[in-house]
């Protein structure tokens, strides 16, 4: 069997199945099972491919079949141009959440400048670990509620040799953090009760269920995170929050109410209102 039989076949039942990018899927995993790059197989589709890589291959399209994520199944993601380990009990890292990133780093003047940056509900430390890759002399804690969700965070700051300049905490958004911060972000579940099980079943039923619910309005976490925020924010502190379609107005006015001013709402790629930016201006009682 040479590998454009293979991949043609594969593409075909993955979009029988309803996944969105067929072709890149299958060559994805056809690049892991058999360990050769991703060019030599779209260049060489007339050489062979070995009963042993057949054999890995089909186990993974399998699981791609039932809508498993390539990057759970690979169990690694690529987020701001740096590779990070991911599993199920971690959200997948996304493009939308790179408008964070840059939102953040475009806020910032001089990019040596020694920052403290906490993240609520790290996650696998993508986005705290994307800011220390381009902030050298920041530091950072990532905190979360998931000790599995933990364990990959830190793997992943070992794995980019940030692990000296980062910390990770067990904790419920910002209770128990004392100290003070310069950047303080978060990717909070925001999704609507009702809506979670109306996902794309990558999402739905592979992504943690604790990262997605928002509660009825999807503004929980908010809620709950806001006070925090404001108490551990040093006075100009910046505050970014990632938000779902149709939110921003309602946590640019959560967060104005925390005492932060100068907000600002970032489009995503698809010109959707993505992040949320304020600076720490007033105290609030």
């Amino acid at each position: 069997m040479t590998i454009g039989l293979v991949l043609n076949a594969a593409q075909a039942r993955l979009k029988s199945a309803g996944v969105d990018t067929p072709r890149l899927d299958a060559i994805l995993l056809l690049a892991e099972a058999s360990a050769m790059s991703e060019d030599h197989i779209r260049s060489r589709p007339e050489a062979p491919l070995t009963p042993e890589a057949g054999t890995a291959f089909e186990a993974m399209l399998q699981r791609r079949l039932r809508r498993e994520p390539v990057s759970k199944i690979i169990g690694r993601r690529e987020f701001w141009s740096l590779e990070f380990r991911t599993s199920p009990d971690v959200l997948d890292p996304r493009a939308d959440s790179e408008t964070l990133a840059a939102g953040v780093l475009a806020a910032i003047p001089d990019r040596a400048a020694s920052l403290r940056i906490v993240d609520f509900g790290t996650g696998s430390g993508c986005l705290l670990l994307s800011l220390l890759h381009e902030l050298p002399n920041a530091t950072g804690v990532g905190i979360d509620v998931s000790p599995p969700a933990l364990a990959i965070a830190q793997d992943n700051a070992d794995r980019l040799g940030m692990s000296s300049r980062c910390i990770f905490r067990l904790g419920s958004w910002g209770r128990g953090i004392e100290g003070t911060f310069d950047i303080l972000m978060s990717n909070p579940p925001y999704i609507e009760s009702g809506g979670v099980p109306g996902l794309e079943p990558e999402v739905a039923d592979y992504d943690p269920l604790l990262a997605l619910d928002g509660g009825a309005d999807g503004l929980d976490a908010y809620r709950a995170l806001l006070p925090d925020m404001a108490r551990l924010a040093v006075k100009n502190a910046l505050a970014a929050l990632e938000v779902g379609m149709g939110q921003d107005v309602a946590v640019s006015h959560l967060l104005a109410g925390a005492g932060f001013g100068q907000i600002a709402v970032l489009p995503d790629l698809s010109g959707i209102g993505r992040v949320v930016t304020g600076r720490k201006s007033v105290q609030i009682p």
